[in-house]
């Protein structure tokens, strides 16, 4: 067995003790390099479960969380996802090879033109990513089947539940500082939305505006 098969080997062994069971999220994330869009000396540490460091301040989440999220995002083939905080874009490569259609937005436009370098690299058709205040959303391009949020809102925003149709989800962490977040999960049903919280996290907060690279 080569080192790398091994490496994967433990990744997926340490995605599933982190409670990541879904036979296409774990292919996904099998399929999709994370030392494409790690850069420098944190490359070597990929397939470790934890955060690395990015531009702009930024972090690329830890792999269980990526999985975990992407489960609880119950994406279907024929989905259209939208993400806010596409980051190093690594969340937007594995929701592309479970949806349709991703479109990708962060307030970053360095952020935004490496991780479009990735895709491009990697062959990576079915994103697009665009620079925007992603608390507005993308109103143009909705309603979203699914829609996942990188940064901790103190609510859900109402712009994106609006543009989430009828049936989606959408999947976030909430929460008025970074020491106490949860993950919840937000079905939109005939009659209003329907809230369950999935797990305490913790990510950077979701910023109005755009921001200096």
């Amino acid at each position: 067995m080569t080192a790398d098969a091994e490496t994967k080997m433990q990744f997926l062994y340490a995605l599933r003790s982190k409670g990541v069971t879904d036979k296409r999220v774990l292919e996904a994330m099998e399929d999709v390099d994370r030392r494409a869009f790690v850069k420098g000396i944190f490359a070597e540490r990929a397939y470790e479960d934890m955060p690395l460091p990015i531009a702009c301040g930024q972090t690329i989440s830890q792999p269980s969380i990526v999985g975990v999220m992407s489960q609880a995002l119950d994406v279907q083939p024929r989905d259209k996802v939208l993400e806010i905080g596409t980051g190093s874009g690594y969340q937007a490569a594995i929701l592309a090879r479970l949806a349709r259609r991703v479109y990708t937005v962060d307030r970053f436009p360095r952020l935004v033109a490496d991780a479009q370098a990735v895709f491009d690299a990697q062959n990576i058709p079915n994103i697009t990513a665009f620079t925007a205040d992603g608390s507005h959303g993308l109103p143009d391009q909705a309603p979203f089947d699914r829609i996942l949020l990188t940064a901790a809102a103190e609510d859900p925003p109402g712009p994106l539940l609006a543009q989430l149709r009828v049936g989606g989800i959408m999947v976030l962490p909430v929460g008025q500082s970074d020491a106490v977040q949860q993950l919840i999960r937000v079905t939109r049903l005939e009659s209003g939305y329907d809230y369950a919280e999935l797990r305490p996290v913790r990510f950077v907060p979701l910023l109005e505006g755009l921001g200096r690279d």
